[in-house]
């Protein structure tokens, strides 16, 4: 049986993070840019001094914009692609990033640190299945609101969000998310759906904002509860604006609902146990040194 606390990391939230808060004049030897390296580690090595987790996976994307979602709704992070191929969409990623990335994968293996992804699926995706399986309690580290649909009181998993920085994180259970959005605890992606998300391209239901969709996720408990009133007449709490709207909307809740709810069932095996010495300390050694990162590693070594 798992122990202790389950810390799951958004990786390519924090490195994205890491990128743009961290200096570009931080650089290898040989001139590449190493900010985004740098600093992930030096989050992980708060995270885990801070919050002392039992247990890490970083999660990664296979797909940042899989076909599925895509061919629900077509807008979905459209955005966000920098060209389309054969493969599949390429996300708009700094030049000075994508080089970083490998580096990234080679020093969280030489540490011995848990990374997963599954083809065809997102990093939110991964965290969702692990965070649902697991008996808790669970911290999630994000700064996607999305990941806020998760957030569970009877087992403890909670959202360690990180729009004010690591320094500065905010704890979401399903006590803050009600307090700050006025809906059910483990009701967010309800409210997302009806309201749209900008940030993903999604529309959401027009003319229904964050406080009618607030009241009505409050009034009806969760959208399947409100469709069901929607379809037996349902006048309280349902005036007739809202409910041409909602009727006007039906063909979006569909496709949203597989948008916008992450995956709870998907096939992975990971060992998440949080190593205390690193797996491989020749390599971690040559990438320290080939990339100038003795330091954060060093760091994340004391931590671990």
């Amino acid at each position: 049986m798992p122990a202790g606390r389950l810390m799951l990391l958004d990786t390519p939230s924090l490195y994205f993070r890491a990128f743009f808060g961290v200096p570009e004049s931080v650089k290898a030897p040989d001139g590449t840019p190493v900010n985004a390296v740098r600093g992930l580690l030096d989050m992980i090595a708060r995270l885990v001094s801070e919050r002392r987790p039992t247990r890490l996976v970083c999660c990664f994307d296979a797909d940042w914009r899989p076909e599925f979602r895509v061919a629900a709704i077509p807008s979905y992070k459209a955005h966000r692609v920098a060209e389309e191929t054969p493969e599949g969409s390429v996300e708009e990623t700094p030049d000075t990033l994508t080089p970083q990335l490998p580096v990234i994968d080679a020093v969280l293996d030489a540490l011995g640190l848990a990374r997963t992804s599954v083809p065809g699926y997102e990093a939110d995706d991964v965290i969702g299945t692990l965070a649902a399986r697991d008996p808790g309690p669970v911290d999630v580290v994000t700064g996607d609101r999305d990941l806020f649909q998760l957030v569970d009181a009877d087992r403890d998993v909670r959202i360690l969000y990180t729009a004010k920085g690591i320094r500065n994180l905010e704890v979401f259970g399903e006590q803050e998310v009600a307090a700050k959005y006025g809906i059910p605890g483990r009701a967010y992606a309800d409210y997302a759906i009806l309201r749209g998300d900008p940030s993903d391209g999604l529309p959401g239901v027009t003319g229904i904002g964050e406080k009618t969709a607030a009241t009505l996720i409050s009034r009806f408990g969760s959208l399947a509860g409100l469709l069901e009133a929607l379809d037996a007449g349902v006048t309280e709490g349902l005036p007739p604006g809202n409910r041409r709207r909602l009727e006007a909307g039906r063909a979006y809740l569909g496709p949203a609902e597989l948008v916008c709810r992450v995956a709870t069932d998907l096939p992975i095996q990971v060992d998440d146990t949080l190593p205390s010495a690193p797996k491989d300390p020749a390599a971690l050694d040559a990438l320290a040194e080939r990339w100038n990162l003795a330091s954060p590693v060093k760091r994340l070594l004391a931590a671990l």
